[in-house]
This record gives structure tokens, C-alpha cells and sequence, in this order.
């Protein structure tokens, strides 16, 4: 997924989900869901027509926009006119959120194109963005190594190569996903290696990227509104990775003691909150 944090959060934030087709529903649902979970006010996703009915149909939390199209839909003389109809509607929406989630369920559809592929072919898209994170898995991170920097991932050097990554692309914070996630915004490597569960459900990395959004949004508005220079501070957006890391891998452990072989991500959804008392209880 590609994550943006967009700015100061008011109350508890506002986040967009850009994602889900009609093959893949459930994961705009895991990321906006699991915001909300974590304390998001709304949760809004942008999503195809096929898509809507049945992303609406999980929870009527969710504010969803059917306003996305996929190429089957769209004739190839449309295609210009129907791109500048849904850019213009989406973009009177971004500057309401507090962070923006960029992916989960869009596939490979021509019209669409899943987040971190997207990325992959054009890094100019978050080049020299600094509120931008990534959050590959194991065979999305090969394809952005590949096509950054040219070469093949080097295990025996993973810390060094990750920092040249980011520093390639230009100040991105970069969370490789994997038994321990790895951090780094091309100044500093951090990783998270507390143990979840030995059960890996389809779906986690959507629970991941919805948190993280979140988390990073309320770290910026946090540093910022207490003057403290992000350049100067630690990196909102490696606190962010850190805390979505932390709260996933805390779920999913109770989730797989109660549950067993039988967890599927929506019992991890259940256990957010509990998760997130645990770690850092709220103030009555």
C-alpha cells in the first residue's frame, strides 16, 4: 500500500481508503474498518460501482464513494473523459482527510492499478515525499528493488540496502513486511519483531496499512502542535509503522488464542481495541 499523511488531524481524523473492485472487496473494508477500530471520527472509501454495494454491506460505519471505474466499463474513446470526471471528484474530497490510504483491492485492472504496483512503474509518484510510506510485502519490495535500484534484494545487507531505497526514491518511509516489519525513512532503520501469531490470514496488511495511516496522522498533528520541527523530531511517520506494527501483532496473538487455526482477519478487527487499551490505555 501507499500511505500519505496529509496533515493536522482534527479530533481523531478523517481517513480515505482509495481501493476495492469488484473482485476484491474486503480489503478497502480490513484498512477503513481497522482506522475506526483504532479511533478514526469517519472513514470514507473511494471504490467502483460493483464494488460499493457490497463494501456498504460489511458495515454501515463506512462512508463509501462508488465513484472509481474499472476498463471493462469504459470504452477506449471514454477513457480520457471518464479519468478527468473521477479525478475531479475525488480530488474536492482530499483535502478533508487526514491521511489517505492509496490501494487496498485495486487490482491489476488497467483503469485502476493496485497502489504499490502503480508506485513501482512511476516512483515519481511519492519521489521527495516525506509524508509518504510504503508497506510492501516480501514480493512487492523485490519488484521496488529491482526497479529502484537495479539489482536484487541483498538479505546480507538488508539494513543498508532498505536506507538506500528510501534515499533513492527521496525521503519515503519504507515498512518491509515480513516476519520482523523493517523501518526506515533513509536516515534511521528500526524494526518490530514482537511475535503475533503463527497464523498468517490473508488480509493483515490491510488491518496494517488503515492503523498506520492513522497513528502516523496523530504523531504529525502531535509533534506539530507541541512546536516541535518534524525535521528536527523523530519521524511521525516511523512512529506511525512502529504502532500499526505493534497493535496488529498484539490482535492477531489474541486472536489466535481464542480462535486457533480458525482466524480469519475480521476476528484480528475484534481485537483492536482491546489491543490498543492494552498498550496504551485511554484517560477517562
Amino acid at each position: 500500500m501507499a500511505l500519505i499523511s496529509q496533515g493536522l488531524a482534527m479530533e481523531q481524523g478523517k481517513i480515505a481508503v482509495i481501493g476495492g473492485c469488484r473482485e476484491y472487496t474486503g480489503a478497502p473494508y480490513f484498512a477503513a474498518i481497522s482506522a475506526l477500530k483504532v479511533g478514526a471520527d469517519l472513514s470514507h472509501v473511494f471504490c467502483t460501482k460493483d464494488a460499493a454495494t457490497v463494501i456498504k454491506s460489511y458495515s454501515p460505519e463506512l462512508i463509501v464513494h462508488p465513484i472509481l471505474e474499472e476498463s471493462y466499463s469504459v470504452r477506449d474513446d471514454e477513457r480520457e473523459s471518464v479519468s478527468s470526471i473521477i479525478l475531479t471528484e475525488v480530488t474536492k474530497w482530499m483535502e478533508r482527510f487526514d491521511c489517505i490510504v492509496v490501494g487496498p483491492g485495486l487490482g491489476r485492472d488497467s483503469f485502476l492499478l493496485d497502489g504499490l504496483f502503480l508506485v513501482t512503474n512511476n516512483i515519481s509518484l511519492v519521489e521527495d515525499n516525506s509524508l509518504a510510506i510504503l508497506t510492501p510485502n516480501v514480493y512487492e519490495y523485490k519488484r521496488l528493488v529491482q526497479k529502484v535500484l537495479n539489482c536484487d534484494v541483498d538479505e546480507e545487507n538488508a539494513s543498508e540496502q532498505l536506507t538506500t531505497l528510501c534515499q533513492k526514491i527521496g525521503g519515503v518511509t519504507i515498512m518491509k513486511k515480513g516476519k520482523a516489519d523493517v523501518i526506515s525513512d533513509g536516515k534511521q532503520v528500526t524494526q518490530v519483531s514482537t511475535f503475533g501469531s503463527p497464523r498468517r490470514c490473508g488480509g493483515q496488511g490491510d488491518i496494517l496499512s488503515g492503523s498506520v495511516a492513522l497513528f502516523s496522522s496523530w504523531a504529525r498533528h502531535f509533534l506539530l502542535s507541541n512546536d516541535q520541527p518534524t525535521e528536527k523530531s523523530v519521524n511521525p511517520m516511523i512512529l506511525g509503522c512502529i504502532a500499526g506494527s505493534l497493535l496488529l501483532r498484539k490482535a492477531a496473538g489474541l486472536a489466535f488464542e481464542k480462535k486457533k487455526r480458525s482466524t480469519v482477519t475480521t476476528d484480528i478487527i475484534e481485537f483492536l481495541g482491546k489491543s490498543l487499551e492494552d498498550i496504551c490505555p485511554a484517560e477517562q
